[in-house]
């Protein structure tokens, strides 16, 4: 960017969201719930993540192979991290988590 040019706002960031640009903006948390994670949710968490740092719902052709293969990456690698995690913490169990979101959610949305 260069020195005169202005760093977009969230407000204009907004603006230019259409429903084929809309990602998921929230990525769960996978460590210590009972029961663990499964590949399945890693890999999409995965897919998440990489769609965010692309900017790609679903990537174009000249681009399908790259991006197929930054989300096996990161998957592999999540998958390690979480194989390599340790916690004296009790594991937490989905739905109470769940439950915490959904009122989250509320407090901060207002119900409807």
């Amino acid at each position: 960017m260069s020195a005169n040019a202005e760093a977009p706002t969230q407000a204009h960031l907004n603006d230019l969201a259409t429903p084929d640009t809309l990602m998921c903006r929230n990525i769960k948390t996978l460590f210590n719930f009972d029961p663990p994670a499964t590949e399945e949710e890693i890999h999409a968490a995965s897919l998440q993540f990489v769609r965010k740092l692309s900017g790609f719902n679903k990537p174009s052709q000249a681009n399908e192979a790259a991006f197929d293969q930054a989300v096996e990456e990161v998957t592999r690698a999540a998958s390690a991290l979480m194989k390599s995690l340790s916690t004296g913490a009790p594991p937490r169990d989905r739905e109470t988590e769940a439950a915490k979101a959904r009122e989250r959610s509320r407090l901060r949305f207002g119900e409807g």
